[in-house]
């Protein structure tokens, strides 16, 4: 499969949107692989920065279904903190629409 779509590299790559056999995207079970994306699969993704980029929800998700997202990302990130990190593990949080401005979120716990 990876040798097909190795011919659109060039083009797929520099958008982000070649698929990738660690993330589950390239897979031959087809069947499985949908189920997970409909039940709500997410990517995080990371930078070399710290940065921690992902999506929370679509414009037609109620206010009530993103409040919940956000805070199951909390949790899972806050689960997933090594024990040898010392001192607050999110330092910041931002909440953006694609191509809108960004705004500064207050988080209650220190993670």
């Amino acid at each position: 499969m990876m040798i097909k779509l190795s011919k659109l590299g060039k083009i797929l790559g520099p958008k982000g949107l070649m698929p990738n056999p660690k993330l589950g995207t390239v897979t031959t079970k087809i069947s499985e692989a949908v189920k997970l994306i409909k039940s709500g699969q997410t990517e995080i993704r990371n930078d070399k920065d710290g940065n921690i980029g992902l999506s929370i929800g679509k414009k037609s998700f109620s206010d009530q279904n993103l409040i919940n997202n956000f805070n199951s990302i909390i949790d899972v990130i806050s689960k997933e903190k090594p024990s040898n990190v010392k001192g607050q593990l999110i330092k910041s949080t931002f909440i953006t629409s694609t191509m809108g401005i960004s705004y500064k979120l207050k988080l209650d716990k220190t993670i």
